[in-house]
């Protein structure tokens, strides 16, 4: 079974979960910058974590322990672009161990993957809302409750639709 979002809607296995999405709505023609989540259907990667603030959780999908030296890259001048990195880093990238909760507890959503076209958009992940479900830069968020909820019905086989 497959995770759809629809406006402001996660829908997954009988859960209707408010969700937040890109401060410029959702687009087939998605750019880096944008602030666009991008339209399509995508498959799930790792579960990444924070270990400090989540002890215990049910995954069926790879986890990725998140470390203060990670991150993610969304410079087009490197070959690293849409893939993790690891500090320090010569280019522009977003740091996955953060002081506020959003990433707590993400999955990489598959968009712009293989092959990684520069300028189309990176970091898109499935991850922990802001209170208000505040617009996201693009991501899909959720609240940790609600995530915590899915997580254990989540499979690789999983695929996200977003329309």
């Amino acid at each position: 079974m497959n995770i759809k979002i629809k406006k402001h809607l996660l829908l997954y296995k009988g859960y209707k979960l408010k969700c937040s999405l890109g401060k410029s709505g959702i687009r087939k023609k998605k750019k880096e910058g944008d602030l666009a989540t991008p339209k399509g259907s995508f498959g799930i990667g790792n579960l990444y974590y924070r270990k400090d603030r989540l002890k215990k959780f049910k995954c069926k999908i790879n986890k990725k322990i998140i470390r203060k030296n990670m991150g993610w890259c969304d410079d087009i001048k490197s070959n690293k672009y849409n893939r993790e990195i690891t500090f320090p880093f010569k280019y522009s990238a977003e740091k996955l161990y953060r002081k506020d909760n959003i990433y707590d507890l993400f999955i990489n959503i598959k968009y712009n993957y293989k092959p990684v076209i520069k300028g189309k958009g990176s970091a898109i992940f499935l991850h922990i809302s802001k209170q208000n479900y505040y617009p996201t830069k693009g991501c899909v968020a959720i609240s940790k409750k609600d995530f915590l909820k899915i997580l254990p019905l989540i499979n690789k086989k999983t695929k996200i639709f977003i329309s």
